[in-house]
C-alpha cells in the first residue's frame, strides 16, 4: 500500500515562501507521476500542479505559474512543491496524489493520496 505524507506547511505572510514535502512509502516511487492540489475552506478541491515520472514534464495551475515550483527526487522518493511570492487566496489544505498515469494525476483522480498539510498565508 502506498502511503503518501505531506510536511513543510505552515503560517507565513504575504511575499513569503514555503516549500512543501511528500514522502511517500509502500510502492515504487520513480514509477509514479505525482501532483499537488489544493483546497480552501468552502471550495472545492482543485489541481495546483503536476510532474511526470522523471521530472521531464510538469504541469501547473495558471494562477501559480511563476510562483510555485514542483520538483521531486527519486533517490529520496520525495516530491516537493516550492512556493514563492505567496498570498491570502494561497490559503488551504495542500495534498499530493500519486497514480501511474499523469493524466489521471492532473484530473484529481489519482489513486493515493495524502493526508494535506495547512498552507495559511496572512496579509
Amino acid at each position: 500500500q502506498v502511503q503518501l505524507v505531506e510536511s513543510g506547511g505552515g503560517l507565513v505572510q504575504a511575499g513569503g515562501s514555503l516549500r512543501l514535502s511528500c514522502a511517500t512509502s509502500g510502492g515504487s516511487f520513480s514509477t509514479y507521476a505525482m501532483g499537488w492540489f489544493r483546497q480552501a475552506p468552502g471550495k472545492e478541491r482543485e489541481f495546483v500542479a503536476a510532474i511526470s515520472r522523471n521530472g521531464g514534464s510538469t504541469d501547473y495551475e495558471d494562477s501559480v505559474k511563476g510562483r510555485f515550483t514542483i520538483s521531486r527526487d527519486n533517490a529520496k522518493n520525495t516530491v516537493y512543491l516550492q512556493m514563492n511570492n505567496l498570498k491570502p487566496e494561497d490559503t488551504a489544505v495542500y495534498y499530493c496524489a500519486a497514480d501511474y498515469l499523469r493524466p489521471a494525476v492532473v484530473a484529481g483522480s489519482g489513486s493515493y493520496w495524502g493526508q494535506g498539510t495547512q498552507v495559511t498565508v496572512s496579509s
